[in-house]
């Protein structure tokens, strides 16, 4: 029997009956702050969609530009200056802070990554509000272990912080399984008892609260879409297979455009973001719907709304926009858009499969949607089973699960013989390389003045 502590922790891990309040609470204030992240996020996008409206012709161009140019370079500008650690999605962060790599904190994330958040993805930067939702979430867990003064070095904080990590994704997405099932396949890649009691309470309150708050209707609405049968199977292993394609491509193509600007650009902060939020702007302006978070986008996709000649631009013009946002620094995360471009690829995949099988047994083209996402989904993060999870709590329909089972295998199975690493291990280990680079630098540059002295005297 282990050991026991005053905060009734054993010496390996925490014994469950004394996490539960805990993970409750956590659930709570994540679901709270995903929630308020996730309303002032509707809010900022409908004024910046209005007014731009609100002026006519070439007018309303410098006005999209400028808007785009605040929004990014604010939301660059307060990351780097306040809270470095809370740029991106956050998740690699939070990665590195369970593996005890970096050190946890959350007096100055919170703030930083809500305010941030909402500046540069209200500002039109092709980001997603998950990610940030996640790590806000870890970080309510990491404030909720200090108010009961839970002592570090022990298990019962890493589960609260990988509870809230949950809570935050169910609270996104209205999916509590999916944050269980994120918590336990891409966090830990483990299952432990303390671990599922507290993910588990704590995605579950969290999802109380969303649908409270914001309401029961799920993201994503899909009217009159019927769950394919046996026949779609091989259609959904040739979409996996070019999802998983076009994963690698994401991927690779992230860290590639990361790298340019960092080497290219070495601007201030709020000028990087400007440049990139201008970039998205002319963008937008030029395609209304294409900026920001992009969920319109997928329910025109899901309806099937969306011509059939623009698909392949729409495809190639999000995907830039999302490399050029992720890449400026600013807090928010690629969930979204990523699901963006597996519904717009899905849907031009299933358009194909429709016209072949003309007839009584043809196949919605928005089914692909759904198995696009999912796929696409497995082939960036790697985490197929949340996927799986997720695609089915957006839909509401299990029909759909041996077909995402097929199309999110075929994913999976590219990428790996790809040998291409998930996105957030790799900008996990990018980030340590990082740090390791500047602290070398930084003890060159200190032996060069200490050997500048030495010659002097």
């Amino acid at each position: 029997m282990h050991a026991e502590n005053s905060s009734g922790l054993g010496t390996d891990e925490v014994r469950r009956r004394h996490i539960i309040v805990k993970a409750v609470l956590v659930g709570l204030v994540a679901g709270l702050i995903g929630s308020a992240f996730r309303l002032s996020l509707e809010g900022i996008e409908a004024l910046r969609i209005e007014v731009v409206h609100n002026f006519s012709g070439w007018i309303s161009l410098p006005v999209a530009l400028a808007l785009g140019a605040v929004g990014g370079g604010l939301g660059v500008w307060l990351v780097r200056r306040f809270a470095p650690h809370a740029t991106g999605s956050g998740i690699p962060n939070l990665q590195s802070v369970l593996r005890r790599e970096a050190e946890p904190e959350w007096k100055r994330l919170l703030p930083v990554k809500f305010l941030a958040g909402v500046a540069g993805i209200g500002g039109g930067l092709a980001l997603g509000r998950e990610g940030p939702t996640v790590q806000m979430g870890a970080a309510s867990g990491f404030m909720v272990s200090e108010w009961f003064k839970v002592k570090a070095g022990e298990g019962e904080r890493r589960a609260l912080m990988s509870a809230g990590a949950g809570a935050g994704l169910a609270a996104a997405f209205n999916a509590p399984l999916s944050g269980l099932i994120f918590v336990l396949e891409e966090l830990h890649g483990a299952f432990t008892p303390v671990m599922f009691v507290a993910a588990f309470l704590a995605s579950v309150t969290a999802d109380v609260v969303s649908r409270l708050l914001i309401g029961e209707s799920p993201v994503f609405h899909f009217v009159g879409l019927t769950a394919p049968g046996v026949a779609s199977l091989p259609w959904a292993a040739v979409l996996g297979v070019a999802m998983g394609a076009l994963g690698v491509m994401f991927n690779r193509g992230l860290l590639a455009t990361i790298g340019l600007r960092e080497r290219l650009l070495r601007w201030p902060a709020f000028a990087v973001g400007a440049a990139a939020g201008v970039f998205v702007g002319f963008v937008g302006w030029t395609v209304p719907g294409l900026a920001g978070s992009g969920g319109e986008l997928v329910q025109l996709a899901l309806s099937g709304s969306i011509a059939v000649g623009l698909l392949p631009l729409f495809l190639l013009a999000r995907f830039s926009l999302t490399l050029v946002s992720y890449s400026s620094g600013a807090a928010g995360g690629i969930f979204a858009p990523l699901l963006v471009l597996g519904a717009l690829g899905g849907l031009w995949f299933g358009v194909g499969v429709h016209h072949f099988m003309d007839g009584p047994v043809a196949i919605s083209p928005q089914v692909f949607c759904v198995l696009g996402m999912g796929a696409l989904f497995t082939a960036i993060v790697r985490a197929p089973l949340t996927g799986i999870i997720l695609m089915i709590e957006l839909t509401g329909t299990y029909g759909f699960m041996l077909p995402l089972l097929v199309s999110c295998l075929g994913a999976y199975g590219v990428a790996e013989a790809m040998g291409n690493t998930p996105i957030y291990e790799a900008l996990r280990q990018r980030s340590i390389h990082s740090v390791e680079l500047a602290k070398a630098k930084a003890a060159e540059r200190k032996a060069a003045r200490e050997g500048t002295s030495h010659a002097g005297s």
